[in-house]
């Protein structure tokens, strides 16, 4: 069966990059993915599969029955929207839309979900289980999943596997991690109340650029006595604003910034975390203060079991020299893990890097992806899918 889907692939490839560069050419921001989902509906169609458009908002999803009677479902994930960023690639096929560009590979991930859908709907009744495909909008502000499961894109689905281009990793070559593969992403918003006065009087004031310093300094400080370093907590001041003038002493200073963590149990204590600290500094200063502390989406925490399909799939398709143990995970978002609240899931690394020339970063103007990759993403996937229900896997992770 190996062989055949790579047959198939391969004979699609030259189409499959015809998408990629269409869909390149005309990204669309999260929650505007009209036109790309008016696009993968057809595709999907042409192929036989059951569409289901305006999932999510403006969400596809694709359904391909196999062979069997089950009525359970391998959900297979892409995303589709692109970023706000003007493309400074020069490619014949760069964006048309102006300010906006596929600069974090969601078109390639677009490209993957279509070709394979493509591939095992060729496979007839030798796909012997039921493979839902969700086109995902609105990831990069991580709400598109959130949407498509409130609209039952999750029904009857029992796992859930999903790709993630990196630049880093050569193409042709993908990234395993067992475990934490994202981070957990929080943000807050605070504003320090003091009191006006003149700066040669400070005594007379309440200074809330001073307080507000304290409060950053014993925040990073707090992170490394407070937190189990096993369980890191990155802490990002981003953005500050107060003062009115230099001789004035600032009555009000509003801060935000964005809190990484990796274990599930940390993320949940950061809330009162930060609250205790800016209380207590505030207080001791007779400062008040204002938060907003939004809890994001949760790390990706990839399934033992789907992970070790994964991990074999691809060292039978493409051999050892072409399968990497990630060593670390990113402290990156990624909102596939609102799927694995509900159901197990597995996430990889698909290397799209250039052996030749320099690798521009994920959400970089100039980022560009190999795409021979494309091919190595659709073999691992249609194959995981098939070995998936062929050798029961889904038994296993159910008893698990």
């Amino acid at each position: 069966m190996l062989t055949r889907i790579k047959e198939l692939a391969t004979t699609l490839e030259p189409n499959l990059i015809k998408i990629r560069r269409h869909i390149h050419s005309h990204p669309e921001l999260s929650g505007q993915e009209h036109q790309t989902a008016s696009y993968v509906a057809g595709v999907l169609s042409s192929c036989g599969l059951h569409v289901r458009e305006a999932i999510g908002k403006t969400g596809i999803v694709g359904e391909l029955k196999g062979s069997s009677n089950n009525d359970q479902w391998l959900a297979i994930r892409t995303d589709m929207d692109a970023l706000p960023i003007t493309e400074g690639t020069n490619l014949d096929f760069a964006s048309c839309n102006t300010g906006i560009m596929h600069a974090c590979g969601h078109d390639i991930h677009t490209t993957v979900g279509l070709g394979t859908a493509m591939v095992l709907s060729q496979l007839g009744e030798l796909l012997p289980g039921n493979v839902r495909f969700l086109f995902q909008p609105a990831e990069e502000i991580t709400q598109g999943a959130n949407w498509m499961i409130e609209d039952g894109a999750l029904e009857d689905v029992e796992a859930i596997l999903g790709a993630h281009v990196y630049p880093t990793i050569p193409a042709g070559s993908v990234g395993i991690r067992h475990g934490a593969l994202t981070a957990a992403a929080d943000d807050l918003e605070l504003t320090i109340i003091g009191k006006s006065g003149h700066g040669a009087r400070p005594h007379e004031a309440t200074d809330a650029i001073w307080i507000s310093s304290q409060v950053i300094t014993n925040l990073q400080q707090a992170i490394s006595r407070t937190h189990n370093p096993l369980r890191p907590v990155v802490l990002t001041i981003g953005k500050i604003s107060g003062g009115r003038a230099p001789n004035v002493i600032a009555d009000l200073v509003k801060m935000s910034g964005t809190l990484r963590s990796l274990h599930p149990d940390t993320q949940k204590t950061l809330p009162a975390w930060i609250e205790n600290i800016v209380a207590n500094i505030c207080s001791s200063y007779g400062a008040k203060y204002e938060l907003n502390y939004r809890q994001g989406v949760p790390s990706v925490q990839n399934d033992s079991l789907l992970t070790k399909l994964i991990e074999s799939v691809a060292l039978e398709a493409w051999g050892s020299d072409r399968v990497i143990t990630l060593a670390e995970p990113s402290l990156g978002a990624e909102d596939f893990s609102m799927y694995l609240q509900k159901v197990p899931g597995m996430m990889f690394r698909l290397g799209v890097g250039y052996k030749d020339k320099y690798n521009y970063p994920l959400h970089h103007p100039q980022f560009e992806a190999d795409e021979s990759s494309i091919v190595t993403c659709v073999v691992i996937l249609a194959y995981a899918a098939y070995k998936y229900w062929y050798n029961h896997t889904r038994v296993l992770i159910t008893d698990n």
